[in-house]
């Protein structure tokens, strides 16, 4: 011990009569998880140009660097930047100039709600997200009676949380031109007594959607702007966003490089043929804060409004199994496409036979090639039988999924099909791997209710007293490396992002409590103090 002493203090020596490195900034004095294997835990880091150059003791830090800026963390809780592995971070911000409808407690409070922002806004077309008849006292569809009755000639499109169901009035369903008559497929327009009741699910919302005004550049600008102050302010410093078009993504690399935006963006490429054929030609775009080589891709519906695609029938919906949203043929042939590319496939599924689907599709155009990283997103209802195919499939999940659907999941699938529901930890065991998500603004932003729904799977009133299905909960560690490293991993970007270690970009964020250590209860508490991107404060 005395001579492990005797070296420590020559090394001091000898280390303070050499010139000190200059670097901008040093961490000192922080509980630090890394989510690195090899240096789980430390306390002080040094930046320079943006990247983490060191990792280690206070002590050290401060003897081999000159720092322009000292940042003293006295104590407090540093982990690697929040990335959310799955969001809709435009949505959000677009979100932000429609009539908010979360929380809405029945169709009545929906509709004051619409009524207040028409008064301040009075805008031509009225858009709003975010109710859910799970939630109301009757759990049923609403009908557009009380709309077309109040608003006779203001359009209104209104969309269930998950963005898989929408309700319509008669002034939009007129606009858009649609009756009793009209063709679809891929989901659903429900109708009774031969009427349309303003419900349309899935792909015949596209109906709807394609009346609806396109915003303004200067609208589309600012929400950008607004998703990053949100997520900014909640620790998340990289979100791959699911489902972009080609002229939003080349919006957001204008404002990146304009300096307007400083968040980094995973940018999921909305699939169509048109899209892939140009991206594939371009191959992959990649700059330090954008990173554009996957496709979205979706297989089914959502549980919630009946869409999700099942192998056998609904338990509370006899006859009634979901669908497909896009025809099998096609498919088939994008994964053909983005298998001959350098792209990755990332598809929702929901149901059970929507996952099997994928499963065997990528299973067939993969031939056995690992590495390319294709995700499935949701990964929500799995036949146990069909566990084993994600040997090779990246799971992409949404912790607060399950807290959110707890409480009427099994009334709809049944007990049986229960036991490969949000099967988070069973996912884990397969892979090795999650990624972390929130599938924002379905769900909310903050990542601290994802580590919390994710470890606890409780809801923010500790229901249910024991947990929900508490054998696919995940540990603190996994569930930290499911929201850095291994999200950095599903998005190729583990060698410059998702932990706190030499050579990697230094995005870290600083917490006013230890979250790996306080009570489990008190997670949701947690507040961010700081934000870094490439070592800079941003909050």
């Amino acid at each position: 011990m005395k001579n492990l002493y005797f070296f420590l203090i020559i090394s001091s020596l000898l280390i303070s009569c050499t010139k000190k490195i200059e670097v901008d900034t040093i961490v000192i004095n922080a509980i630090i998880y890394t989510a690195n294997d090899s240096l789980p835990k430390t306390e002080a880091f040094a930046i320079k140009d943006g990247k983490i150059i060191d990792v280690g003791t206070s002590v050290e830090m401060q003897l081999k660097y000159a720092a322009t800026y000292v940042n003293d963390a006295k104590g407090k809780t540093i982990v690697p930047g929040f990335i959310d592995a799955h969001c809709h971070f435009y949505g959000l911000g677009l979100q932000q100039q429609k009539v908010n409808l979360e929380g809405t407690k029945s169709f009545e409070e929906v509709v004051q709600r619409i009524i207040e922002f028409q008064k301040e806004k009075n805008v031509a077309y009225i858009t709003g997200r975010g109710w859910d008849q799970n939630d109301w006292e009757i759990k049923e569809f609403p009908s557009k009676e009380k709309l077309d009755s109040l608003f006779p000639n203001t359009p209104i499109a209104i969309t269930r949380i998950d963005g898989h169901a929408l309700l319509a009035n008669q002034a939009a369903i007129d606009l858009a031109k649609i009756t009793i008559k009209t063709p679809f497929s891929g989901g659903e327009i429900i109708k009774k007594d031969g009427k349309l009741t303003g419900i349309f699910i899935d792909a015949p919302m596209e109906l709807i959607e394609a009346k609806i005004p396109e915003p303004s550049k200067a609208e589309k600008i600012k929400a950008l702007k607004d998703a990053q102050d949100i997520c900014i302010d909640l620790g998340l410093t990289t979100v791959d966003d699911a489902g972009l078009s080609k002229e939003t993504i080349q919006l957001i690399d204008s404002l990146q490089q304009a300096g307007e935006l400083k968040i980094r963006i995973y940018a999921m490429v909305s699939v169509s043929n048109e899209n892939i054929d140009y991206f594939t030609k371009k191959g992959i775009i990649k700059t330090d804060l954008l990173n554009v080589r996957s496709f979205k891709v979706y297989a089914d519906g959502a549980l919630g409004s009946r869409g999700a695609a099942m192998k056998q029938s609904y338990s509370d919906q006899h006859n009634h199994f979901g669908a497909l949203v896009t025809p099998l043929e096609d498919l088939k042939s994008f994964a053909e496409k983005i298998a001959a590319s350098d792209y990755q496939m990332n598809t929702h599924a929901i149901g059970d036979s929507a996952n099997y689907v994928m499963l065997q599709t990528y299973k067939e155009v993969l031939k056995g090639r690992k590495d390319r990283r294709w995700r499935i997103e949701h990964a929500q209802i799995i036949d146990v039988a069909d566990f084993h195919y994600f040997d090779n499939i990246i799971p992409s999940i949404q912790p607060t999924h399950a807290t959110s659907d707890m409480y009427w999941a099994e009334d709809r699938i049944g007990v049986e099909r229960m036991k490969g529901a949000y099967a988070y930890k069973e996912l884990l065991n397969r892979y090795g791997k999650v990624a972390l998500g929130t599938d924002f603004p379905v769900e909310k932003v903050s990542p601290l209710l994802t580590f919390y729904a994710a470890v606890s799977r409780k809801d923010l009133n500790n229901f249910p007293e024991n947990g929900f299905q508490t054998e696919n909960a995940l540990s603190r560690e996994e569930t930290l490396k499911g929201m850095t490293i291994w999200a950095a991993y599903s998005n190729f970007e583990e060698n410059e992002k998702g932990s706190i270690e030499k050579g990697k970009f230094a995005d870290f964020i600083i917490l006013d409590k230890n979250i790996m250590e306080i009570e489990e209860s008190k997670i949701p508490t947690i507040k961010i103090k700081e934000t870094y991107i490439n070592g800079v404060k941003v909050k």
